[in-house]
Formats: structure tokens, C-alpha cells, sequence
């Protein structure tokens, strides 16, 4: 079956794959986790070209926000690097906001913060009252590669340092990590690296949507039927394990939850602020989003989440001119979270 002809899928989301041929299974990238780096470097940079024309054709009708100002900043990182931060929030609004540490999706390996999906979800979040950072992290290829396992984790995890430091400066109740797809893995994995590390204190929750957590896109896993059932529906294992791959090119990070959380212990787990953990229906990376928020509210961490039924990956955020009910919900509901877990400002 293609997403095309499953009769699950959202006729909506349909039209807006129709265009651009993504309604039949995803095309297969030609490299392997043997290929040589530098073909698979390449393969990613065309990928990155592919999908920055494609997110940003599909968002050219959202209606832009309103009334946010947004500005650049430059922060040093653990490593020594300079940290590109965009800080949006809504013109003339003094009082106190929640804030939203926000990371962008590429499979950690491409894409970026100033990408018009990323600056376009950081704008309406701030619009509906958020103070939003968006991070340049460092990718494992594409335009601002190659940088694999950890050194975008210690960028999110140096932004999110910054932000604590400047909770009163910025007028913040809480700071929750967000992002979707491989910035749901960032999301997550700056949360474990913070309790780690004894910086627990500096997150007050985690929503992670449509997180890719698992990294073992070539090996067969049945604990995980999503990645069979909704092969190549936007997304084909090769791509996956080509972002996989350079992400941890040797491999010995493969079970590290840091680097991907989906085995991520109790002990791992115990303790964590407040997660929420979104999916989609008919998304290949569905069951290991679920499977992550169960091993959550096993480990006894005040967890939920919700499934966007009709859709492929991401598509609720990437469509939003198609799927608006579905859009505003998601908007909505980071949010509302974010004001959910705010503290008392000293």
C-alpha cells in the first residue's frame, strides 16, 4: 500500500502531497550506512536542497503572524563555537511569558533554524504569548555539517543554559524544550543530558512531537510495526538511515539514549519534568514515539501524548494551509503546556 491508496489517509494532506509526487512510496537514497562519507555527505546535502524547496513550497499559503519582533544573538557553546539564537516574542508584551527552547526537525543532520518552517512555527508560537528561541545547532551534514553525536546536543544544550541564565532578563515562567522530528530526539536527549549533569532545574517540561528516537532504521525491529506499515510514506528508511548514520558515523553510540533515546532506562528516566510526546498516525516513526512516552509513564514521569490521526510525518506543522484545524490544535496545545508548567518568578 501507498499513502495514496491508505484508506486512513487525511484526502486534505493527499491533495497537498499530490503536487510533488509524495503520495507514492518515498524514493530510495542511493548510499548505505557502508557507503563512503562523502558520498552520503552528498546525498545529504541534495536531500537538505530537496526538502528545504519542498517545506517551504507547502507553507507559502499559511497566513504569516502578526505583531512579533524577533531578534539575533550569538552565544559560545561548551565546545568553543559561536551559537546562532533567534529570540521571537510579541511586540509591547511586558509582562511575564512562558518560553519555548525550540529545535528544529532534519534528522539532526540538515536543515536549519532559519528555514521558513522553523522561523514560521517560531513566530506563531510567539504570537500566541511565548517568548521562542530557536538554535542553530551544529547538523551532521547539509550546509552546516559535517558535526556528528554530540556536538548539536551540546549546542541545545548550551542554548538551554543561556536561557536559564536569563530568566528574569527575558521575563520567563518556564522553559520547555520543544521541536519535531530529529529536534524531538534534541528535545528529549537535552532533558536526559540536563538531569545527567545535575541541571535538572533548568527545564520545566519537554514536548516532543513526532520525535525520531530510534536510529536502527536498517535493522528489523518488531516492537516497532509502524516502520513496516507506513514504509515510505514521506519518509523511506534510506533517508532515515542515512541521517542516522551520520549522526553517529561509527556507530558505537548506537544504545547511548543521548543520542537515541528510545533506550533510554527507567533510571534514565526517573525524575524528568513533564513530557508530552506527539505522533501521526501514518508515520513510520509512529510506535517509537509511543513506545518512548510508555517507558515515561513507566518510569513513574507525569507523561501523555496524542496521535494525529490521518496524517504522515510532521504533516500537521508542515501543512498547515492544508490541515489548519490541525495546525492551530498543535499550536495550541505547546502552548498551553508551556503555561501549564510555569513557576513563580522570583
Amino acid at each position: 500500500m501507498e499513502m495514496r491508496t491508505d484508506p486512513r489517509a487525511d484526502p486534505r494532506m493527499l491533495a497537498a502531497v499530490a503536487p510533488f509526487g509524495l503520495g507514492a512510496t518515498a524514493v530510495e537514497v542511493p548510499v548505505t550506512r557502508q557507503s563512503p562519507l562523502e558520498e552520503r555527505l552528498a546525498v545529504a546535502a541534495a536531500t537538505e536542497q530537496g526538502f528545504d524547496g519542498l517545506f517551504g513550497a507547502l507553507l507559502a499559503d499559511v497566513p504569516p503572524a502578526q505583531g512579533v519582533e524577533c531578534r539575533r544573538l550569538s552565544i559560545t557553546g561548551v565546545d568553543g563555537n559561536d551559537i546562532a539564537l533567534y529570540v521571537h516574542r510579541p511586540i509591547g508584551v511586558a509582562m511575564p511569558l512562558p518560553g519555548l527552547l525550540h529545535l528544529h526537525g532534519g534528522g539532526m543532520a540538515i536543515l536549519s533554524a532559519v528555514d521558513k518552517g522553523s522561523t514560521l512555527w517560531r513566530e506563531h508560537l510567539a504570537a500566541r504569548g511565548c517568548v521562542v528561541v530557536g538554535v542553530e545547532f551544529r547538523n551532521a551534514g547539509g550546509a552546516l555539517g559535517p558535526h556528528p553525536f554530540p556536538a548539536g546536543l551540546n549546542d541545545c544544550a548550551s542554548a538551554l543554559d543561556w536561557m536559564h541564565a536569563q530568566r528574569e532578563g527575558l521575563g520567563l515562567t518556564s522553559i520547555v524544550v520543544t521541536g519535531e522530528s530529529g529536534g524531538g530526539n534534541l528535545s528529549i536527549a537535552t532533558a536526559l543530558k540536563a538531569k545527567r549533569e545535575g541541571r535538572l532545574d533548568h527545564v520545566d517540561g519537554v514536548y516532543a512531537q513526532v520525535p525520531f528516537v530510534y536510529g536502527g532504521y536498517d535493522v528489523p525491529n518488531p516492537a516497532l510495526p509502524s516502520l513496516v506499515e507506513n514504509e515510505g510514506y514521506i519518509l523511506s528508511p534510506s533517508v532515515m538511515t542515512l541521517m542516522a548514520g551520520l549522526y553517529d558515523p561509527s556507530g558505537e553510540h548506537a544504545h547511548d539514549p543521548l543520542a537515541w533515546p528510545y533506550y533510554a532506562d527507567e533510571d534514565d528516566l526517573r525524575g524528568l519534568p513533564p513530557h508530552v510526546i506527539t505522533t501521526d498516525e501514518i508515520d513510520p516513526l509512529r510506535d517509537e514515539g509511543l513506545a518512548f512516552l510508555r517507558a515515561l509513564q513507566r518510569a513513574g514521569v507525569d507523561a501523555t501524548g496524542h496521535t494525529y490521526n490521518g496524517v504522515g510525518h510532521a504533516c500537521e506543522l508542515l501543512m498547515g494551509a492544508f490541515v489548519p484545524d490541525l495546525f492551530e490544535r498543535a499550536l495550541h496545545d505547546v502552548v498551553d503546556f508551556a503555561r501549564g508548567v510555569s513557576r513563580t518568578l522570583n
